[in-house]
């Protein structure tokens, strides 16, 4: 017979990944062996980070970044993966989503160096090309090409792919429900030991206080925001989000103050999340609405929340 709820035991597992911490929430039998999913757990959080940070000089990415145009470069499997998903959601979302934005993400100080005067001025100037139209990927050859001089950043996109890898690391050990994070990034898989659907808070957008603004029920999919209020600049007067506009290569000065998106994986609701922010309510909601998205869009001060599928108004 199954296991009941009241027979099982909880585990909470976390460790640090990309500048913040991974977390697993599971509940199994009180003999099974949680230490090698743990440690399997790190070492997938771990891989992502290697492959994918610009803090890490020797990451693969950066050895991309390093490339010159026209060069193959030969990427691991799961690097190809994130970039290959980045460029569709790039293209899908009309560019609002370009991970082409390494350059303009170092010079404004989000990346592992501080401000640069030079840098942003030379960010603000470039004639901004596409990301989807100018790298080129060879999955059968496992390598990529660039087509311009393009430095990528992957931030948007790569703690959801941590995440995802979480859940895929649990079902590889026999794991079939599970609640699974990276900082705002979340994932559920199944439901919780007595059936209900995991429970997840969507924040307030506050800059000095952490409460919840609602409350979502997740079961088998993914939730992602992105926001203002976390990750930012001041620049005189004004606080600059730590989030690209692809058009001007600077951080963006009108935009929701976060944006919530579910998906059926958590890379995706990730990325979206992101472009969603960069598009705003008036070009988003129709887009979400095209593409079957469920978005909640939160401002500061008296503007009311939009969304569209299950955050519906």
């Amino acid at each position: 017979m199954p296991k009941t709820f009241t027979e099982l035991t909880r585990h909470a597992l976390n460790g640090p990944t990309m500048g913040t911490r991974w977390s697993a929430l599971l509940h199994v039998p009180p003999d099974f062996d949680i230490a090698p999913v743990q440690t399997a757990m790190a070492a997938a959080v771990d891989e992502v980070d290697g492959q994918m940070s610009t803090w890490k000089p020797a990451s693969d990415l950066n050895r991309l970044n390093a490339a010159r145009p026209g060069e193959w470069i030969t990427l691991p499997e799961r690097l190809l993966t994130v970039l290959s998903a980045g460029l569709a959601i790039g293209h899908a979302s009309g560019g609002a989503f370009d991970i082409g934005m390494g350059d303009a993400v170092v010079a404004w100080g989000f990346g592992p160096d501080a401000a640069d005067q030079l840098r942003i001025k030379t960010a603000r100037l470039l004639k901004r090309l596409a990301t989807h139209d100018n790298l080129e990927l060879d999955r059968a050859e496992g390598r990529v090409q660039k087509h311009a001089d393009l430095h990528f950043d992957l931030n948007g996109i790569a703690k959801g792919y941590g995440v995802d890898r979480l859940t895929e690391v649990a079902r590889a050990h026999g794991i079939t429900a599970g609640l699974f994070a990276i900082d705002g990034e979340l994932r559920a898989l199944g439901t919780q030991p007595d059936g209900r659907a995991w429970t997840i808070a969507i924040e307030e957008p506050a800059f000095d206080t952490r409460t919840p603004h609602s409350i979502l029920e997740l079961r088998d999919a993914a939730v992602a925001t992105s926001g203002d209020y976390r990750h930012w600049i001041d620049v005189g007067n004004r606080r600059l989000s730590h989030t690209m506009d692809p058009r001007l290569g600077m951080p963006l000065t009108q935009s929701p103050a976060s944006v919530t998106v579910i998906a059926s994986d958590c890379m995706s609701a990730d990325a979206w999340a992101t472009a969603m922010m960069v598009l705003g309510k008036t070009r988003g909601l129709p887009l979400a609405e095209k593409l079957g998205l469920s978005v909640l869009f939160l401002y500061h001060g008296s503007e009311k929340p939009v969304g569209c599928g299950l955050f519906a108004h």
